[in-house]
């Protein structure tokens, strides 16, 4: 028991330190289970070889694939970005109308394709839908946020964290969710939170991004861009830019080369500088000092605002925003290390970090996930940027690619997959065959799909109907997310099987002699939350669940009741913008600070524990 909870104490603190990616880490756990419960080795955490890798193979992990993929297919056919221009038009310059268009859609949308693509998809929509309404970003980007969660609560396949809870109340009570197992709840839990962000949330955002928007000014760059001359004796004529500058002893980039009024843009790696050339630079003032005063270079003067980097002589550069979304190739990576530059063409300005702006040393800084890079780059770049899943684009880009003529195809699939788990064939088989006697109704009575089934067949449907095509279904999984859920299952086992789950359970029992059972289940939710804000909600939900099971039975509660509490709390978490990875998404594009997400989730939270609390005791009972 002491080796489990020591290994689930070096998991905390690797998710929260993110000194390895959280895919990793979850394979770390996973080693360490199988090493210490080996037969041959002292068995510290009763986990079998068999036991270690069963993530893989758990019902969760291979649901959770498949509708990675259906909602992959779903955004390839542009539904979501049609919806988006219809948000557009009706927001117009009004924030309430803006917001309720971005909660309106949002919500729904998200109880029936995973959340985290939804608002991945939603970003750039949105961010332009606030532009063009002379509004701030900051203002509906969090509401984007937290609205996409109150939506995966509606269905069982409205967010990953649904369907790991779903295959550990399971194992643990033999009781699986059903589609629309919480949807009572979830509308009501929607319903509130959306209340609460049109009316008190969005009044305790800042508008940390400017209305008119100007991306030198808002990374405050202004000084890290320069200009300047190369003089008829400097020693750096007949170089390459490439070869120009010692990037080794100077963190400066050459960002451009203005030459008889012609501007030179990337690929600018091998280009000859001549005697007169005027450089833009991406450097502090120290360095430009230095290179001054090796009489390599002659200051000239800084660019100051967006226009004077994008002047109406040279329209084929543009700045523009990137996320680094879970999954893509730059998580890990740093800019010096990686092929972003030579791949897009392009030139990273700044990128915001956990609500840093970096702007020097950047070539060294490792890249996380929810990071935002503010990028130059020509258009046909940023298409390609668009088009790919290694980033979201915080703008609307126009592809041109999507597959309209195959929504009806998708919604149909789609549908078919929520319908074959959501009806009661059972129920339905046994009445049709009481009216008829027909014995085909009789063997329909027996039918029953698990969203395991339905899911995978969907995929099969996608690819045959064209939605998809086989090469994309790869790129559709987000496979750290697997990697994480099959690390951390068997996470849960150990706890489960070593009694570290009865000892926490009855510690939490105790707090039974001083609260009413309803007072232990909303001790529950707020823990969870608490959890959630630091670690993944997945992870969260595996070492809490088999806790409040055994806690429930201790108090002679109701069991499935406190896997619900937990559950919700998981899939909406608030606190910190860490803990969903939807909150990550609108970090940097927001320009949020830490402290924001913590002044409009707190009291969001708090409201809605209650409301939740009080809605599984009306509807499940304790």
């Amino acid at each position: 028991m002491v080796v489990v909870f020591g290994i689930i104490l070096l998991a905390l603190v690797l998710f929260v330190t993110e000194w390895l990616p959280i895919d990793v880490t979850a394979i770390l756990v996973m080693v360490l289970l199988m090493v210490l419960g080996t037969d041959g080795v002292v068995n510290f955490t009763e986990i079998s070889t068999a036991e270690g890798t069963s993530g893989f193979s758990s019902s969760a992990t291979i649901t959770v694939l498949a509708m990675l993929i259906l909602s992959s297919g779903i955004s390839q056919t542009g539904v979501v970005q049609i919806v988006g221009r219809k948000m557009s038009a009706f927001a117009g310059e009004s924030l309430d109308r803006q917001l309720l268009a971005t909660i309106g859609v949002s919500g729904p949308i998200s109880g029936f394709i995973n959340n985290t693509p939804v608002v991945a998809i939603l970003v750039p929509v949105v961010s332009d839908i606030a532009h063009k309404g002379k509004t701030s970003p900051s203002k509906l980007l969090i509401p984007l946020s937290y609205a996409s969660m109150f939506g995966g609560m509606l269905t069982l396949i409205g967010t990953s964290t649904n369907i790991l809870a779903s295959d550990v109340s399971a194992r643990l009570l033999d009781h699986p969710f059903s589609m629309f197992e919480f949807t009572k709840l979830g509308i009501i839990v929607l319903l509130v939170g959306s209340a609460y962000l049109l009316t008190i949330g969005h009044r305790l955002l800042p508008e940390r991004v400017p209305v008119e928007e100007d991306y030198v000014q808002e990374y405050k760059i202004e000084e890290y861009l320069t200009e300047v001359v190369v003089d008829d004796d400097s020693p750096l004529i007949g170089t390459t830019v490439a070869d120009a500058i010692d990037h080794v002893e100077f963190d400066a980039d050459i960002l451009q080369v203005v030459r008889d009024d012609e501007e030179f843009i990337e690929p600018i790696g091998q280009k000859t500088l001549r005697d007169g050339d005027l450089l833009r630079l991406r450097a502090d003032r120290e360095t430009v000092q230095q290179l001054v005063d090796r009489e390599t270079l002659r200051l000239a003067g800084s660019p100051e605002t967006v226009a004077d980097l994008e002047p109406e002589a040279a329209p084929d550069r543009t700045l523009v925003e990137i996320v680094v979304p879970r999954g893509s190739f730059l998580v890990g990576e740093s800019l010096e290390s990686s092929t972003f530059r030579q791949r897009y063409d392009a030139t990273v300005l700044a990128f915001r970090s956990r609500g840093e702006t970096v702007r020097e040393d950047m070539d060294e800084r490792r890249i996380r996930v929810g990071d935002t890079l503010l990028v130059q780059a020509a258009p046909d770049s940023i298409d390609r940027l668009s088009q790919n899943d290694d980033f979201i684009v915080a703008h609307e880009p126009e592809r041109p690619d999507y597959r309209t003529e195959k929504i009806p195809h998708a919604v149909a699939i789609m549908a078919g997959v929520v319908g074959f788990v959501a009806v009661p064939w059972a129920g339905l088989g046994a009445a049709l065959a009481g009216a008829t006697g027909i014995a085909a109704f009789e063997a329909m009575s027996a039918l029953s799909l698990p969203i395991l089934v339905t899911a995978l067949a969907g995929v099969v449907a996608m690819v045959a109907a064209g939605v998809l095509r086989p090469t994309e279904i790869y790129d559709a999984v987000e496979w750290d997310v697997i990697f994480l859920l099959a690390g951390i299952i068997p996470l849960g086992m150990a706890l489960e099987q070593t009694g570290g789950a009865d000892l926490l359970g009855s510690l939490v029992a105790a707090t039974g002699a001083y609260l009413p059972m309803l007072g232990v289940l909303w001790v529950f939710y707020l823990a969870t939350g608490l959890i959630t804000g630091v670690i993944s909600n997945n992870a969260s939900v595996v070492l809490m669940l088999p806790v409040a099971v055994e806690t429930a039975t201790q108090i002679g509660a109701n069991p499935f009741a406190f896997v619900l509490a937990v559950t919700f709390a998981a899939s909406t978490a608030f606190l910190t913008p860490v803990g969903y990875q939807t909150n990550l998404f609108v970090y940097g594009p927001g320009g949020y600070k830490f402290t924001d997400f913590v002044r409009v989730g707190a009291p969001l939270q708090l409201l809605l524990s209650v409301v939740t609390v009080l809605g599984i005791a009306f509807f499940w009972g304790l």
